[in-house]
């Protein structure tokens, strides 16, 4: 009746489904007896609505007890299938995310193992360069994450009375008031990990050891570290696993031993989120999702390693903290840092990336010098060149205050061929940057039309232009390339750039170093709110021309509110206008 009705209702599908589930919840025994029959009878309905609770449960001991049979992959396929596809919320139906761990786990049983499950995840993307179907990537990588935080949860509370996750993070020693034990089982409803972040909570705490049959937990804790408890530490809710597996400013020491068997789980599902970072449309989001819980496994380097060489900003950006004073993989694969086990190279592509594409590059820097100096001096000690470019930068924007760290920085370049070089080619640009802003020369200066960014270097080393305040680049060639000798000019005010090639990277860099500008022409240039936004922090700034740009009224508005000095502006042949 279901099957043929013609009245498009969700429950007249879901009846039978509910019916056939309370008849198996008081005799599994006979249903087990006819599961083919059984299976053979629900799956139509199964194709257009999801298992209850109770076949689920079925459904997951069947995956378990018999992997190879041919229903895993005859019926359960199109079921898991249309769960990733179409499920908008594990939350409210944990047991449809406990089927897809154990259906995964099932595959990975087969003879070809990892093979098989990959098919699975390129059947589920499509042939297409994109993914038609955008639930499915955010509903593995919840499988994934959940399964990853059950292995490591059900061995730290394992079945022989060992520490619970908040007594382990709370430094606790005592075998007494623990919490009742809990059954070893690997896989379980346990929390969505994709909406959790990463809680590293400083606290004065000893060394805690805990050994079981099948784990051995070792944290050894600072006695110098900073006694402030965060509000998760005096309530009653049980951490998420990151509390645990996360090393933090508090923890110097930390190693998790599995079992072989969760061991083996773990890695079945590292290797799935290798095969989801491999997908270049998938990159950004698995990025986004994967950024506010990292945790130090030494399989997940390859994901973090696409991430980096991603040349997209949304994905590289991942690789930084959530929030200030929450690490991020760019913390954890520093020299020094939990997951570094290459001496820092991954770190210096990192470095490498972010400089190439980050606006702020000043203030990049700064980060840099706060608080990653000393790995920087060491890996450029080792002839890195993206460390040594980077100890240059440090110098050329006076990033570094402290004389002492100066010579410390002058010393580890000269220490290596490269470095002497790097640091020689610095001065030689240093005199040059002294002779162009030394007092004197025009205060008013006019490009010929068609100039080049080569033509304004040349211009601007032929000798002082320390008194110049107004230029016009107006319907010349030059793009965002010559913002690094503009940024030079220690007088300037009013700057034409009218129907130039100059764009959002270029407005990026002038408006963290020219922020004195007061007037700025950038009427029919290609730059975007992407680089428009910017200009926030050029609070001088009292004329704007963005006369047919790409301004959207969102971005006007947004400037109206942040540059207070602000009066002539001209946005016709744009969408604020």
């Amino acid at each position: 009746m279901a099957l043929t009705s013609p009245l498009q209702d969700d429950s007249i599908h879901q009846a039978p489904l509910e019916i056939v589930s309370k008849l198996f919840s008081e005799s599994s025994k006979l249903f087990s007896l006819f599961l083919s029959f059984f299976l053979k009878a629900i799956a139509p309905l199964l194709e257009n609505h999801h298992p209850p609770p109770d076949l689920c449960e079925f459904f997951c001991k069947h995956c378990r007890e018999r992997p190879r049979s041919m229903v895993v992959i005859e019926v359960f396929t199109p079921v898991v299938q249309r769960i990733l596809k179409h499920n908008m919320d594990f939350g409210k139906c944990p047991l449809l995310r406990l089927f897809t761990q154990e259906y995964v786990l099932a595959l990975n049983e087969l003879n070809a193992g990892m093979e098989v499950v990959k098919k699975f995840i390129h059947s589920m993307h499509g042939p297409t360069g994109q993914c038609p179907h955008p639930r499915v990537l955010p509903n593995l990588v919840a499988v994934c994450l959940a399964a990853i935080y059950s292995c490591y949860e059900e061995f730290i509370n394992s079945r022989d009375n060992s520490p619970s996750l908040k007594e382990i993070r709370n430094g606790c020693q005592q075998q007494c008031d623990r919490k009742p034990n809990l059954p070893l089982r690997l896989l379980h409803t346990s929390p969505d990990l994709v909406s959790q972040e990463a809680i590293l909570t400083e606290s004065r705490l000893k060394p805690v050891i805990v050994t079981s049959n099948e784990i051995h937990v070792e944290v050894e804790y600072n006695t110098t570290t900073n006694q402030k408890m965060t509000a998760n530490v005096g309530n009653d809710s049980e951490p998420n696993l990151i509390d645990c597996l996360m090393v933090s400013p508090t923890c110097s020491t930390m190693s998790i031993e599995l079992s072989t068997q969760a061991d083996r789980i773990l890695s079945c599902y590292v290797e799935i989120l290798k095969m989801l970072s491999d997908y270049d449309d998938w990159r950004p989001a698995l990025a986004s999702l994967l950024q506010p819980i990292p945790f130090p496994k030494e399989e997940l380097k390859y994901v973090i390693q696409r991430f980096a060489e991603d040349p997209r900003q949304e994905v590289h950006s991942c690789l930084l903290s959530v929030r200030a004073g929450k690490d991020g993989w760019f913390q954890l694969y520093s020299p020094g840092g939990v997951a570094c086990d290459d001496d820092g190279e991954l770190f210096a592509s990192m470095v490498h990336i972010l400089m190439g594409s980050c606006y702020k590059t000043k203030k990049f820097l700064l980060s840099l010098a706060e608080n990653k100096l000393g790995p920087c001096m060491l890996l450029a000690l080792r002839g890195n060149q993206t460390m040594i470019e980077i100890l240059c930068l440090m110098l050329e924007y006076n990033i570094i205050d402290n004389n002492d760290a100066q010579l410390q920085i002058i010393s580890t370049l000269e220490s290596t061929d490269m470095g002497k070089r790097m640091y020689e080619q610095l001065c030689d640009r240093q005199r040059e940057l002294k002779e162009l802003q030394r007092k004197g020369g025009p205060t008013r200066l006019t490009l010929p039309s068609k100039s080049t960014d080569a033509d304004l270097a040349r211009l601007l080393s032929s000798g002082s232009f320390g008194n110049l305040e107004n230029l016009s680049l107006a319907f010349t060639n030059v793009t965002s390339a010559c913002a690094e000798h503009l940024i030079k000019l220690p007088s300037l005010k009013q700057l034409n750039l009218w129907s130039t090639q100059f764009g959002d990277a270029g407005l990026r860099l002038l408006s963290e170093h020219l922020t004195m500008l007061q007037v700025l022409n950038l009427c029919e240039t290609p730059v975007t709110d992407a680089g428009l936004l910017a200009l926030s922090s050029m609070k001088s700034l009292c004329s704007l021309n963005m006369n047919s740009t790409k301004l959207s009224a969102d971005t006007y508005e947004d400037l109206k509110a942040k540059l207070p000095n602000l009066k002539e502006v001209d946005v016709r042949y744009t969408e604020a206008w």
